[in-house]
């Protein structure tokens, strides 16, 4: 299924789901208060505080977990970059007749890098055109080798250009891992169940009432629901509403300039 489509039907369920908790948790409420008017609140306010407590803190560290690795995925686009320019701008140290059949490999592979992302969320698309960039790493780096023994390369030509490549092509080990790295679906499984929790508690509170506060009511599950949708979205970019294409653009003008 869609990650996006299913952080929205998750954000769904956990609106319905606490709507629901909270009319469970105002009639347990209403029950206890009938039987027992003193003693129904009780010790609720320690159980109640370290709940919402536990809560607030589960949200700030995933979405401070989501944020983070977002800035780390935009930054290694920057370091692909960079590290493609650096390799391309040394192969001005190879023969001259063996300068341009590098730089139309060069060529392919930044397209074929850029159309890995560009396929999303289309995955078996996206592994097809990564799949496409790696076998060209493997042309590159032969065709390096070779053309730095050949007559008229620089003493340095492949000293030069080979650690180039090695940092052009690890980056895209590191880009593909670092897409694929989330929290532990336990952590997410964790924080539905406190909200639920807290929803049930908040309708507890709520008891007493001759009717509804329906502001409250409605707007502690939306709120919570926007907030679970908005980490997940920040978890899996370019899936959804947050995207990191602008950032892509660095490797687009690098390919414009790349004649």
């Amino acid at each position: 299924m869609n990650k996006i489509l299913a952080a929205s039907l998750l954000a769904i369920f956990l609106f319905v789901g606490m709507l629901a908790l909270l009319e469970i948790g105002r009639r347990l409420g209403h029950r206890r208060l009938a039987s027992d008017p003193d003693g129904a609140r009780a010790g609720t306010g320690a159980v109640e505080g370290a709940v919402f407590a536990l809560l607030g803190l589960l949200i700030a560290f995933t979405f401070s977990g989501a944020a983070s690795r977002f800035d780390t995925r935009r930054d290694l686009i920057v370091q692909e970059t960079n590290a493609i320019g650096t390799a391309y701008l040394r192969i001005d140290l190879l023969p001259v007749n063996a300068q341009p059949a590098m730089r139309e490999h060069f060529r392919q592979y930044l397209d074929a890098r850029l159309e890995v992302y560009r396929k999303l969320p289309d995955l078996q698309a996206a592994r097809s055109e990564l799949a496409k960039a790696s076998a060209l790493q493997g042309d590159i780096w032969t065709q390096a080798i070779a053309a730095g023994h050949l007559e008229g390369a620089l003493p340095d030509a492949t000293k030069l250009l080979l650690p180039a490549l090695n940092e052009m092509f690890d980056i895209t080990t590191t880009r593909t891992m670092a897409a694929q790295l989330h929290p532990p679906i336990v952590v997410y499984g964790m924080l539905l169940g406190l909200a639920l929790a807290s929803a049930l508690l908040a309708g507890y509170g709520m008891a007493g009432g001759r009717s509804r506060n329906w502001l409250h009511i409605v707007s502690f599950p939306a709120v919570m629901a926007i907030a679970v949708y908005v980490i997940l979205d920040i978890e899996y970019p370019r899936l959804g509403l947050i995207q990191v294409d602008a950032f892509d653009q660095a490797l687009v003008e690098l390919r414009a300039n790349m004649k």
